[in-house]
């Protein structure tokens, strides 16, 4: 009778990690460019995926080395997600060449270019687009996460691709896209607030991360300490900042955390400016553990400084 309970304990038990085995490995295995879009994959896969990201939230997601271990986890997934607008020019094509995952190729519908819908900023209107010009995109800016409205896009655009992948579990993922959507829309009503005492105010940004969230919250680029995208400030082109600041009574400096300091504090140390720090990705600080905590981490410093 004891070998019968015994060996029936044991049995339940391998039936458990069996079952449990099972329900891990059914996920669908997702790999995001960003840590934005993993969250937001996250936020409507539910515990239908398993998400990871190639870019960490405290790195440059213009220059991201395309390590093997991108690769093998390219060699896994059902999906793969970017941002597109050649954010990734210099390491998408390298690991998914190195994954030889034909189901997550470009034109598969294991592969998703997150802007699809997006309306787009500073598309160039210029014929030809070089590097002499700088870090310029020439489909369009693609920081376009940081509008909450655009999160809202992503979700959605990520959403038809797991009803395409999955269908059985279609009514889910449309369920958790509802829940995002609400979400974002009641944090609208309140991140708004917060920035409406500030309505038309002018900031200094360090890089063209912003342009979407201040066109979102009605703030004005009022000048850029790189010269241009991507290239570092020069002493004259710093020299025409601190000008500028002065002329139109900046208050505040806003940058990246993965960029030099230097340049900023010196302008702020001419200009009385202050210097604002912020994530521009999940995970760029320890505040901003997702979508939602990002964007209050942004907000609530900007207001701390302009208050």
């Amino acid at each position: 009778m004891r070998k019968i309970i015994v060996l029936s304990g044991i049995f339940a038990l391998c039936f458990l990690f069996t079952s449990s085995a099972y329900s891990v490995t059914d996920r669908l295995q997702i790999l995001t460019t960003t840590t934005d879009l993993k969250s937001i994959a996250e936020a409507v896969g539910g515990d239908k995926v398993k998400v990871d990201s190639i870019c960490k939230g405290y790195q440059d997601p213009h220059f991201v080395e395309a390590k093997p271990s991108f690769m093998i986890k390219a060699r896994n997934a059902d999906l793969f997600i970017r941002a597109g607008l050649e954010l990734e020019i210099g390491y998408e094509g390298l690991i998914l060449d190195g994954s030889r995952n034909p189901k997550i190729r470009i034109g598969q519908p294991g592969h998703l270019d997150a802007s699809e819908g997006v309306n787009l900023m500073e598309v160039p209107t210029t014929a030809k687009v070089d590097r002499s010009m700088g870090d310029v995109h020439p489909m369009g800016n693609p920081h376009y996460w940081l509008d909450p409205l655009n999160a809202r896009v992503i979700a959605s655009n990520i959403t038809r691709r797991l009803r395409k992948i999955r269908p059985e579990d279609a009514d889910y993922f449309q369920n958790n896209l509802l829940e995002f959507h609400r979400k974002i829309d009641k944090k609208m009503l309140e991140w708004t607030k917060k920035l409406e005492p500030f309505k038309r105010e002018a900031i200094a940004i360090y890089h063209r991360s912003w342009p979407y969230f201040a066109n979102r919250f009605a703030l004005e680029v009022g000048c850029e300490l790189e010269p241009k995208p991507g290239i570092p400030p020069s002493p004259g082109h710093l020299k025409e900042v601190i000008d500028i600041i002065k002329q139109k009574n900046i208050r505040v400096i806003l940058m990246e955390v993965f960029y030099d300091e230097k340049p900023a504090r010196f302008v702020a140390g001419q200009t009385g400016a202050e210097v604002v720090i912020v994530p521009n990705s999940v995970g760029g600080t320890k505040e901003a553990m997702d979508y939602f905590s990002l964007i209050d981490t942004i907000i609530d410093k900007l207001v701390e400084a302009l208050k």
